[in-house]
């Protein structure tokens, strides 16, 4: 088994859920395309059409839809290259994984536009949109296995950093936040907000204890354990058995998209013990 297939695997989760969104439900490319202040001088002065007309037209709402489910195309197409891309056929797959990871990112910044340019709104998403471009570093010419464990670490503490920064309370914590504690403790809102400040401190703390010899491991653990207890909150919290099958179409590439957030530090932990055991060896064969 090649011992990078669990980053493979994490970044087709990724396309997944983000294709699933996109083909079936939405995504905010209209804050941008409706957005007055940013483009009303444009769509006046260049294209001499009046803003009303601009936003009221079913031609721009068709084209904002088209663009979604092409997006959402681009990222099926990238999650297959994701799983077959091999160093004899990268030339051809790195093309839509490259680009899917480019509209991952501009993604990134229309969610942080629509919670009003939140910088951990941005980053949050860390390891969504660098996660391909890491799997694209493994088949460079320069790869190390140590530069690709540190990279795959700033991730991981950048994504729990600024997860953290909502739970504690840093910016205003996320009613959604709220909601699935209740629904899934079944304990009032005022515990609630005290575990997820409790949560907020544990990744900030995290973020610090991942780049510490001998003690990482740990961050790590607790990296992979409650990056898939979040993940997995997302259907567990917003599933009715009234309606089982739209709880799960409604709620579950929230789910797939966000399975990284543990499968990633679980793959650090795998590859930092294949470099721990490769370090070991060579000493030997130097003594």
């Amino acid at each position: 088994m090649n011992k990078y297939n669990l980053l493979k695997v994490s970044v087709f989760f990724v396309f997944l859920g983000r294709a699933w969104q996109h083909l079936f439900w939405d995504a905010p490319y209209r804050s941008f395309f409706w957005d007055e202040t940013l483009l009303k001088p444009i769509i006046e002065e260049w294209f001499n059409v009046s803003w009303m007309t601009y936003v009221t037209s079913p031609n721009t709402d068709k084209f904002v839809q088209s663009l979604i489910i092409s997006t959402g195309i681009l990222y099926s197409i990238a999650a297959v290259s994701s799983l077959l891309i091999t160093k004899r056929n990268k030339i051809f797959l790195k093309i839509p994984i490259f680009l899917g990871g480019l509209s991952l990112v501009i993604l990134a910044v229309l969610q942080t536009k629509e919670k009003f340019y939140h910088f951990a709104q941005f980053f949050e998403h860390s390891i969504q949109f660098g996660l391909p471009f890491v799997l694209l570093y493994t088949f460079t010419s320069n790869f190390k296995l140590t530069k690709l464990i540190f990279a795959l670490k700033v991730l991981i503490a950048v994504t729990f950093f600024s997860h953290g920064l909502y739970a504690f309370g840093a910016y205003p914590v996320p009613g959604k936040f709220v909601d699935m504690v209740i629904h899934i403790l079944g304990v009032s809102e005022s515990f609630a907000l005290r575990f997820l400040y409790v949560a907020g401190i544990l990744d900030f703390i995290l973020a610090v204890l991942i780049f510490i010899p001998k003690v990482d491991v740990y961050a790590l653990v607790y990296a992979v354990i409650w990056g898939l207890l979040t993940a997995m909150a997302r259907i567990f919290a917003n599933f009715y058995w009234d309606f089982p099958l739209q709880s799960i179409h409604q709620n579950l590439y929230l789910v797939v998209y966000r399975l990284p957030h543990g499968l990633l530090p679980l793959f650090v932990l795998v590859q930092r013990k294949y470099l721990f055991n490769w370090f070991n060896v060579m000493k030997i064969k130097r003594v």
